[in-house]
């Protein structure tokens, strides 16, 4: 970092304990100062992306900038994880603050000046790689964050663990142990136990310039499941002669949608249930012995989402009972709600309003897709926010979302995510009162 933004950043750290207006000058000057850093950093990574657990070169430089700014990374895990902690020179609160660093199978069309090329093999099919989702810019935020407060290293009040987690997509073999609750299985807040965990999530449904932020129930559990229907083959000229586990599997893929249509109270907490593959057959005039659907269960509650599963399954058995077949759920949580402290971020709100103005920070509505951020908020208080990524102009309600191949990442995303995170970091440690 040059020193010109060290001088620039003491500057922040020396005034912003004691500031209650937003947005602070010092502020706006520190994050100009890292963010030519944060952009290049982001560009870089947008073009080398990786799947997770593969994060090699992502996690290699990481590391390198850590140990730029005097911190000592910890590598290798959870795969390609990287931690590292900053230790203040005052006494103070323990903070983590996590990004994810993978990149998801999609091929990345051509036009960005610096578009992935990247190919490699995903579950035996050859794909694409691309940062569709935006982790490259949480990366390069959280680092553009760590140098930032490793600038006032003697000043600050506290600890801050940075958390770069592999694999929160999820890993590119089936069973494979990834991500946020592997690191938490070897140890990440053993030794370290802060007392609150935060995250951000780069979002096409808002605007460039905005941050969502709700209590309580903020992104959805994430199961997979999958079902497996027995029948008896016979030839497709004779299906009273054996039983038809493709009829019987799309009795219970339309018997579902009923189940949560009708037996859900869907207005108290929503419930998706998705099937995503149904698999069977190898011939036009053969019925198969065996049908196969796979999908995906989200919820927001985890006494509805057992109610669902139950229900679910003895759909399925029974349906598959009166036609003589059988039916076999399996379903395999890969990530649980994401539950947001409800009295943390009524401590946090004001910081993200200080950081971008209050009329920028608006009230999220319950988002279906899922985090495995919830396992680390699920260990210690959490609070996770979005940061709106569409550029101005373009409708947030159209535009392509996250995990398009179309999806398009406004820059100024970048520093209303690094000025957020900082601020809230640094009002947390200093003790910032409410409101």
């Amino acid at each position: 970092m040059r020193l010109s933004a060290l001088l620039i950043a003491s500057t922040l750290f020396a005034t912003t304990a004691a500031a209650q207006t937003a947005p602070s000058p010092e502020l706006d000057r520190a994050t100009r100062a890292v963010q030519a850093d944060v952009v290049r950093w982001r560009r870089d990574l947008h073009q080398h992306p990786e799947l997770g657990n593969n994060e090699v070169r992502t996690a290699k430089l990481i590391a390198e900038q850590l140990r730029r700014i005097g911190l000592e990374p910890k590598t290798g895990i959870a795969h390609t994880g990287v931690v590292a902690v900053l230790k203040g020179g005052r006494p103070g609160p323990r903070i983590a603050i996590r990004a994810d660093m993978d990149a998801l199978p999609v091929t990345e069309p051509a036009g960005l000046a610096f578009a992935s090329k990247v190919t490699t093999s995903y579950r035996g099919q050859p794909v694409g790689v691309m940062h569709a989702c935006g982790h490259d810019a949480h990366v390069a935020i959280l680092l553009g964050v760590a140098t930032a407060l490793a600038a006032q290293k003697a000043t600050l009040p506290g600890e801050v663990m940075f958390v770069f987690q592999p694999s929160e997509e999820g890993p590119p073999t089936p069973g494979e142990a990834f991500g946020a609750a592997l690191m938490l299985e070897q140890g990440v807040f053993r030794d370290f136990k802060p007392e609150a965990v935060f995250g951000l999530h780069v979002w096409a449904g808002l605007p460039v310039g905005s941050i969502g932020v709700r209590a309580g129930p903020s992104l959805a559990s994430a199961d997979e499941w999958s079902l497996t229907v027995r029948g008896k083959q016979t030839h497709g000229s004779r299906p009273w002669d054996g039983v038809d586990p493709i009829t019987v599997g799309a009795q219970i893929l339309l018997a579902s949608q009923s189940m949560i249509a009708r037996q859900i109270n869907i207005a108290a907490t929503p419930v998706v249930l998705t099937a995503g593959q149904f698999n069977s057959g190898v011939r036009f005039n053969i019925i198969p012995d065996e049908a196969k659907l796979v999908g995906t269960l989200r919820t927001f509650d985890a006494g509805v989402r057992e109610d669902v599963i139950a229900r679910f399954r003895r759909t399925a058995e029974d349906l598959a009972h009166a036609s003589g077949a059988s039916a076999e759920l399996t379903v395999v949580n890969n990530a649980p709600a994401t539950i947001n402290n409800p009295a943390l971020t009524q401590r946090v709100r004001p910081s993200l309003q200080r950081a971008v103005g209050a009329d920028k920070v608006v009230e999220m509505p319950m988002v279906t897709v899922a985090e495995d951020f919830s396992q680390f908020a699920n260990t210690v208080p959490g609070v996770y926010f979005f940061v709106g990524s569409t550029a101005a102009g373009i409708d947030p309600a159209k535009a392509p979302i996250n995990h398009s191949p179309q999806f398009v990442l406004d820059e100024g995303a970048l520093d209303v995510g690094t000025r957020a995170m900082l601020q809230l970091a640094l009002d947390y440690l200093g003790g910032a009162p409410q409101g």
